[in-house]
């Protein structure tokens, strides 16, 4: 069991390889926070969500075929050039394809930050990263608010 722990800190332990799965690729549930024992990993998450990952999602509204989390949000090509190019040869290897998930290109960053938060979130430490805290009523979010003319 320490001969392991070993192996994992100093990176020849199970490799991150073995727990990635098929499906779509997601950040779990606790995702911002940064446990004492994680900040290795938490960086390289979030150097690789600000640079790759963003830059993917960018060049996916560009040529339009990224879908909105929100429903009610319509998307538009930002560059309609580059619109016009994928949906004549959909598949063109330098354009995003249709269906593409951002996350993929941090999926190993995914994995190695959920395996580590899951070791360290345990870890008395770092239990108050986990409690809920309750926001007041005049801070919530309302929604967008409606004028005169829009009632």
């Amino acid at each position: 069991m320490v001969w392991g722990a070993i192996k994992n800190a100093i990176g020849f332990g199970s490799s991150a390889g073995d727990e990635l799965d098929d499906g779509p690729t997601r950040l779990p549930q606790y995702f911002p926070i940064e446990p004492k024992g994680c900040e290795k990993h938490s960086q390289k998450l979030f150097n690789c969500l600000s640079n790759e990952a963003t830059d993917k999602v960018r060049d996916m509204e560009r040529v339009g075929v990224y879908k909105s989390y929100f429903n009610d949000v319509d998307t538009q090509p930002v560059d309609p050039k580059a619109a016009e190019a994928v949906a004549l040869d959909p598949t063109n290897t330098e354009y995003p394809q249709h269906g593409d998930n951002p996350l993929d290109e941090c999926k190993t960053f995914i994995v190695n930050y959920r395996k580590c938060c899951n070791r360290n979130l345990k870890q008395k430490r770092n239990q108050l990263l986990q409690e809920t805290v309750r926001v007041q009523e005049e801070y919530r979010y309302q929604g967008p608010a409606l004028t005169e003319e829009e009632k």
